[in-house]
């Protein structure tokens, strides 16, 4: 695994969550370009400085030694990499202080590091917060690799913080620089909330919740499909975003018991919201966390995934398969894990490597709704 090698610190460092012989590294040319920015701009002893989205704690962990260093980001494996990065570099637990994007940095900072997420939502809503956290002379400083820069990242910055300055590229990466101006109290547009007609539901999206705008089309092909008749079964929502299978799932099963899980602490905020919307104070265990790591096993009756094909701007299977091979663990004998997948996936052929029966529930011409049972 290569060195993350910069002015502040060479670092050994980790993704999450990790695999074997992993191509991808924790960092890359825009973590790099930052810090090599800050450096030659300088950074005052005792500083402190705010990091947002700092993807496995690259920027924290270079940055612990020499500032009061706050991270803020919406991935539980991020914030699980930030700690695991923390130890193996020999810097202490609490180096770095750790806020969930749900939750507000209290500043004030005197240096902003972010870099710009793929949901432009959730760069929207935390320039938004930065309104009253920002030290006099505050730099505030954007990067990313210039594929994943799109202009509405730069036209948020100005519309929020200052008139932005944008770097040449090197190594594919650019900065963009916003001096902070005075501007009054902005509004935010989030949540925003979403109507579904059956069974008649409002549902609120936070920020960086998948298809915050709308139902996505694979849960809509799903819903139809979801298992009845559970009684009391033990049923995990397993990537549970705003909640929309558990909540439909539960009106239909009125004694079983739920558990949702997300990476996302905006997914896991929703979810609560709409659960209690939808279902009042009945008992529900919701957690921001590593899927199904951890979970004891043969501890659940029925798992249901609407499963994610990307992390971050890479894509692939390596997270769904995870997540099958987390409920195969947790499922007990004769439990069932339903999921919906696009057919060019091929997830029916990768659920029989686990699973003893997988059925064809429904199908539509894009998507196939799976039944795989544990033998």
């Amino acid at each position: 695994m290569p060195q993350f090698v910069t002015p502040f610190a060479s670092l050994d460092l980790l993704r999450q969550p990790e695999q074997r012989h992993d191509p991808l590294q924790a960092f890359d040319a825009a973590d790099e370009y930052l810090l090599e920015h800050l450096h030659q701009q300088g950074l005052a002893a005792g500083s402190r400085v705010l990091l947002l989205n700092d993807g496995f704690g690259a920027l924290a962990c270079a940055l612990a030694p020499h500032a009061t260093v706050v991270s803020s980001g919406d991935s539980f494996l991020g914030a699980l990499a930030l700690h695991k990065n923390l130890a193996r570099n020999g810097l202490a637990a609490d180096a770095v202080r750790f806020v969930p994007a749900n939750a507000c940095a209290e500043g004030p900072f005197d240096v902003v590091l972010i870099r710009v997420p793929k949901t432009l939502a959730l760069l929207e809503e935390q320039l938004i917060r930065l309104h009253g956290q920002l030290a006099p002379g505050a730099r505030v400083i954007a990067a990313g690799m210039v594929k994943h820069l799109p202009r509405a990242a730069g036209e948020l910055l100005e519309r929020y913080v200052g008139p932005v300055q944008a770097s040449l590229a090197v190594k594919k990466a650019r900065l963009l620089s916003a001096p902070p101006e005075d501007k009054p109290a902005p509004q935010s547009p989030y949540p925003t909330r979403y109507q579904l007609d059956s069974p008649p539901l409002q549902l609120v999206n936070h920020a960086n919740v998948f298809c915050r705008e709308g139902l996505d089309i694979g849960t809509r092909a799903f819903l139809p499909h979801l298992p009845v008749g559970l009684g009391e079964a033990r049923v995990a929502d397993l990537g549970c975003g705003n909640g929309v299978l558990a909540i439909v799932s539960a009106l239909d099963n009125p004694h079983a018991q739920y558990l949702l899980l997300d990476e996302s602490f905006m997914a896991i905020q929703s979810a609560e919201a709409n659960w209690r919307a939808a279902l009042g104070e009945r008992p529900v265990e919701l957690r921001a966390a590593d899927g199904l790591a951890g979970q004891p096993a043969d501890s659940l009756d029925v798992v249901l995934c609407n499963p994610p094909f990307h992390q971050q701007q890479v894509v692939g299977d390596f997270l769904a398969w995870r997540m099958f091979k987390q409920a195969h663990a947790a499922l007990r004998h004769g439990g069932e894990l339903w999921i919906v997948g696009n057919r060019h996936l091929g997830y029916h052929a990768k659920l029989k490597r686990l699973f003893r029966e997988v059925e064809q529930v429904a199908a539509t011409p894009k998507f196939v709704i799976l039944k795989a049972r544990k033998g």
